[in-house]
């Protein structure tokens, strides 16, 4: 194995395990405050169709976020995982009316597919540095997506500790355009 692989590797683990240690309350509160700055990039850049993942367990918590796009009548979609690193892309008009999908993720229930394009893309993952390099949970699937959506604006979201100096970059990773943490 090469050395990019093993240092993400050691970089989930640890990041994992951190994140998950987090108190529910200081979650919360960064939570808002990422969502509050999402909504800043949305409308400085007047966005109009937005991708999202959907919040599971101790990532930053988007979903205020994605009601306050679909109350505000932003095109809103997000991922349904699928097998071999593939995506399907479903615009979100109820958080509510979801159900599960494969390795523990969940999607929207009964949901169009949107193929189009996307003024901003909004991305998790366990670390990101300053240049824009995120490492993510392993299944290379944002990786695949983002290199088909070069022309949206690509941000992450994090919390402070998962900043590191520099991410270890494979040839398939795609630089974000910012990280807010």
């Amino acid at each position: 194995m090469d050395v990019a692989k093993e240092e993400k590797k050691y970089l989930r683990k640890k990041m994992l395990k951190q994140r998950d240690g987090i108190p529910r309350s200081v979650r919360k509160a960064h939570s808002e405050n990422i969502c509050e700055q999402l909504w800043e990039v949305i409308l400085s850049n007047k966005a109009r169709v937005i991708h999202s993942y959907l919040t599971m367990g101790s990532e930053i918590n988007v979903l205020p976020l994605l009601q306050r796009a679909l109350d505000a009548g932003l095109t809103v979609v997000v991922p349904k995982t699928l097998k071999k690193r593939q995506m399907q892309n479903l615009v979100l008009t109820d958080l509510k009316n979801m159900e599960s999908g494969v390795f523990g993720t969940y999607h929207p229930k009964d949901a169009q597919e949107y193929t189009g394009n996307y003024d901003l893309i909004v991305v998790a993952g366990l670390a990101f540095d300053k240049k824009g390099y995120r490492v993510g949970y392993g299944g290379g699937y944002y990786d695949t997506f983002l290199a088909e959506h070069l022309s949206a604006k690509k941000i992450g979201v994090s919390f402070p500790f998962q900043i590191v100096e520099t991410a270890p970059v494979e040839e398939h990773d795609v630089e974000l355009d910012a990280v807010l943490y």
